[in-house]
């Protein structure tokens, strides 16, 4: 069985219809023999805003707690697309990157992952599910969230196709037109 990693993100996260249009683009590929894992950015605006409070408070928030508070989003959507797919029938599972097995150091606001078990993923892969999995976020050693930086749910995706040896990674953001490579 073809496995492939989905990433989606941006404007193509816009809101709930989008979502639920990306859900149904999901069971197809599913439906159509793929396995799937699903990667996903915070909607579209939502880690502005959660920024955007945090310097509502303080203008130099620690760097720990600045990295729970922005990904929340990726926590926010990666259930609501669970939700989605499951409402149409597809067995999918939400994987915070803690549950996912994705390990950074210890940097916050900018880590870097540096390993990834995939044993949990496998399971929901072996079960029939549809992993959907929050970008842009790691666990460090101490237990501790760390974020990836901007761009960061893309980096999850591209860590994780070759941590599961998949044989594609798809990278869906809202352009005009189709890229080999980043439209920026």
């Amino acid at each position: 069985m073809v496995l492939l990693v989905q990433k989606y993100g941006g404007g193509s996260l816009s809101d709930l219809s989008r979502l639920e249009l990306i859900a149904r683009k999901i069971q197809k590929y599913q439906q159509s023999g793929y396995q799937i894992v699903v990667v996903l950015s915070a909607m579209s605006g939502e880690t502005d805003r959660l920024i955007a409070l945090s310097r509502m408070l303080t203008s130099a928030p620690s760097g720990r707690e600045y990295d729970q508070l922005v990904s929340t989003g990726e926590q926010t959507v990666v259930a609501l697309m669970s939700m989605a797919l499951q409402r149409l029938g597809v067995r999918a599972v939400s994987l915070n990157a803690w549950q996912a097995g994705i390990q950074s150091n210890y940097v916050h606001t900018r880590a870097s992952i540096q390993k990834i078990d995939c044993t949990a993923i496998h399971r929901v892969l072996r079960a029939g599910g549809v992993p959907v999995v929050t970008g842009f976020q790691a666990l460090n050693e101490l237990g501790e969230l760390t974020t990836l930086g901007r761009g960061g749910s893309d980096t999850t995706a591209v860590a994780l196709a070759a941590a599961l040896q998949a044989q594609e990674c798809q990278i869906f953001v809202d352009v005009n037109g189709i890229y080999t490579a980043d439209p920026k």
